[in-house]
């Protein structure tokens, strides 16, 4: 059975005796039988659906003997002393057989999460806290309690080109989502170490996505597309490089202010970008400077799109809890995902991936 915070382990007890309390004093002062018998059958039916199994098994049993006890003392004929035993009983055994079941589907549930979970870190580790110029921090938020699976993304890694980063959201959830996060993230980590350019790093994965959904039978292009945000820091941290596939821009963050980092061009999620579909032209890279102690913040559209009360969405550069300085990029990235509890009053609607790099301030010798 789920453990019960200290305040709420004593209901259970007191809906059962109040039930079986209640039952006994209408019997006793009732002119006919039976007018107690359906609350002493509640008292196990609350007992077996609440407490653990010998704590119901306790109540069954207190319950038959409480009924004998009050038939005897009214001196009722056997007839009724046994219908309110065998009531009460065959109430009880169903009671016991409901915590049974109760007891199993938590352990299957609880193996389940497990399993999630274990996938979940498979597929998505945590990244390293640095790599080469940069700290690294990354939180996720699934949008129910819940869940540990989702189509949100991210990696770190360092490569003879810099630090490369990719952030991400598979169109989906659940089991589906996360065949196409490992597909994304497998093509990321594998062409992140070969491909020259970010603009070829992105063209692999788009052709790694359509060979996976080639391979999963007839997928209509647009419905296995994942969006993203391609970065690379220079090895001594001083540029930032972008390649934005139809994903929310990411954030330059530094002394207090937020400045949304929108692509030149427009361009299309992974997965449809192919054949047709591809931009006329050569696709560009947003380069930009990266001062010591700025951050890049990256986030997926749980952070863009959640909205408060009224139907706003939320918008960091607008948040004045956002507006200060951050020492370090594991307090931005707690930060923002407070905001946007606050925000949203807790209410997510959808799974939020934040991930976030600072490039280290040179350390001057004393």
């Amino acid at each position: 059975m789920k453990v019960l915070r200290p305040a709420l382990a004593k209901v259970p007890w007191i809906l059962a005796a109040l039930a079986l309390a209640i039952g006994v004093l209408l019997d006793l002062i009732a002119p006919e039988p039976y007018t107690g018998l359906p609350l002493l059958a509640a008292a196990p039916l609350v007992a077996g659906a609440t407490l653990s199994f010998r704590a119901a098994l306790a109540v069954v049993c207190v319950t038959c003997v409480v009924s004998v006890a009050v038939d005897i003392e009214r001196r009722r004929p056997a007839t009724p002393l046994l219908v309110d035993l065998a009531v009460v009983g065959l109430i009880g055994i169903l009671a016991l057989g409901v915590n049974r079941l109760i007891v199993r589907q938590g352990r299957d549930l609880a193996l389940a999460r497990d399993v999630a979970e274990a996938v979940q870190r498979a597929v998505l580790p945590h990244p390293p806290r640095e790599v080469g110029p940069l700290d690294v921090a990354a939180g996720y938020t699934a949008a129910q309690a819940e869940a540990q699976i989702g189509g949100d993304f991210y990696a770190v890694q360092e490569t003879p080109f810099g630090v490369r980063m990719i952030i991400g959201d598979v169109r989906g959830k659940g089991i589906a989502a996360v065949a196409a996060v490992s597909v994304a993230i497998g093509a990321f980590r594998q062409e992140a170490e070969y491909t020259p350019t970010l603009v070829t790093l992105a063209e692999r994965m788009d052709e790694a996505m359509a060979r996976a959904a080639a391979r999963g039978g007839p997928v209509i292009s647009t419905e296995g597309f994942a969006t993203a945000v391609l970065a690379e820091v220079s090895a001594d941290g001083e540029l930032l490089s972008l390649v934005n596939r139809g994903h929310p821009p990411p954030y330059l963050v530094h002394d207090g202010q937020f400045v949304r980092l929108d692509p030149t061009l427009p361009q299309l999620p992974l997965g449809v970008g192919l054949g047709d579909l591809a931009p006329p032209g050569p696709v560009s890279v947003d380069t930009v400077r990266l001062p010591p102690g700025a951050s890049l913040l990256l986030v997926t559209d749980g952070v863009t799109e959640a909205r408060d009360r009224r139907g706003i969405f939320y918008d960091p550069v607008r948040s004045d809890r956002m507006r200060r300085s951050f020492k370090d990029p594991e307090t931005l990235v707690d930060a923002l995902t407070k905001d946007v509890g606050r925000w949203t009053e807790g209410d997510h609607e959808d799974d939020m991936a934040i991930l976030a790099v600072t490039r280290r301030r040179p350390s001057h010798p004393t």
